[in-house]
C-alpha cells in the first residue's frame, strides 16, 4: 500500500472521529431533559388511568365508585406530579448543562401533562357526569387544547423580561381546569369556567414565574394537594370536603392572580402617566 493510500484510508476514519465527538453533543440528554421526559410520561398515565379506570367502566355498564374516584384521583395526582418535574426541570437546567434539546422536549412535553391530559379529563366528564353535555364538553376540551397549544407557541416566539409568564401558565391553567371538573359545579357554570380559564392561558395577564419563595410556596401547595387527593381517593374521613376545599383554593388564586396582576399594571401606567406630566411642567 502507498503512502497516498494510507492517506486516503485515513481521512474518512478522521471525519468518523470527528462526527462521533461533535454530533452526539445535540442529541445527548441531560439531567433536565431527564426530569422533562418524566413530565411527558406523567401526562400520558393521566390519560391512562382516566381511560381504564374511569370512561371504559362507564361505557361498558361496569362502573363501580370507588374505582372511578382512585382512578380519577391519580389521573390528577399525576399532573401534579408533571408539574413538580416541569418546575424542577427549569431549576436544574438553570444550575447545570442543559441540552439542544431542552426547550423543544420541555414544550412537547407540557402539550401532554398540561394541554391533553387535562382535555381529555373534561371530554370523560362530559361523557360521565349526569347533567352534562357530551358535545359542548367536547368543544370546550378543543378549547383547552388550543389555548394550551397557543400559548406554548407564543412562549417559543415571544420574548418578556425575565422572571414573568404572558398568560396563565399551562401547568397552574391545567390544575385549575381539573378543578373546576371536580368541584362538580352546574354544567354551564363549570363549562364557563374552564373556558374562562383557557382564554388566561392565551391573555396577555402577567404571571410571576416560579421562583425562590414562589416556588417553595407551589410546591407544597402541590404536595398538599397531592395529600388531599389521596385522602379523596381512600375515602378517609373528610376527605371529600377537604378536596372541595382545596379546589376551591385553586380556582379562587386562578381568579385572583389576575386582579391582581391587572391592578399592578394599572397603578404602573397611571404613575407612568404621572411622572410623564411632571417632567412636561415647567
Amino acid at each position: 500500500m502507498t503512502v497516498i493510500d494510507q492517506e486516503a484510508s485515513w481521512v474518512p476514519e478522521a471525519d468518523e472521529a470527528e462526527d462521533a465527538e461533535t454530533m452526539p453533543l445535540s442529541t445527548r440528554l441531560s439531567i433536565a431533559d431527564t426530569l422533562t421526559l418524566g413530565n411527558a410520561i406523567c401526562g400520558f398515565m393521566a390519560v391512562y388511568f382516566t381511560t381504564t379506570g374511569v370512561l371504559i367502566p362507564h361505557l361498558t355498564g361496569n362502573e363501580d365508585g370507588g374505582m372511578a374516584r382512585h382512578s380519577a384521583a391519580t389521573a390528577v395526582i399525576l399532573m401534579l406530579l408533571a408539574s413538580v418535574f416541569d418546575l424542577f426541570d427549569g431549576l436544574v437546567a438553570r444550575k447545570l448543562r442543559s441540552s439542544a434539546m431542552g426547550a423543544e422536549l420541555d414544550n412537547l412535553s407540557d402539550l401532554i401533562s398540561f394541554g391533553l391530559a387535562p382535555a381529555y379529563f373534561v371530554v370523560v366528564w362530559g361523557m360521565v357526569a349526569d347533567d352534562a353535555h357530551q358535545r359542548v364538553s367536547a368543544v370546550a376540551a378543543v378549547v383547552v387544547l388550543l389555548a394550551v397549544v397557543l400559548r406554548l407557541a407564543r412562549f417559543s416566539c415571544v420574548q418578556l423580561r425575565d422572571g414573568i409568564f404572558q398568560g396563565m401558565p399551562s401547568p397552574f391553567g391545567a390544575l385549575t381546569v381539573v378543578s373546576i371538573v371536580l368541584l362538580e359545579l352546574p354544567f354551564v357554570p363549570t363549562l364557563l369556567a374552564i373556558v374562562g380559564v383557557a382564554w388566561l392561558m392565551v391573555s396577555r395577564v402577567e404571571y410571576p414565574k416560579p421562583r425562590g419563595r414562589l416556588a417553595v410556596a407551589m410546591l407544597s401547595w402541590i404536595v398538599l394537594s397531592m395529600g388531599l387527593l389521596a385522602a379523596w381517593a381512600f375515602d378517609a374521613p373528610g376527605g371529600e370536603l377537604l378536596l372541595q376545599t382545596g379546589c376551591a383554593l385553586q380556582v379562587v388564586l386562578g381568579a385572583v392572580i389576575p386582579l391582581f396582576a391587572t391592578a399592578r399594571r394599572v397603578n404602573t401606567f397611571r404613575d407612568n402617566r404621572r411622572e410623564a406630566r411632571a417632567t412636561q411642567l415647567p
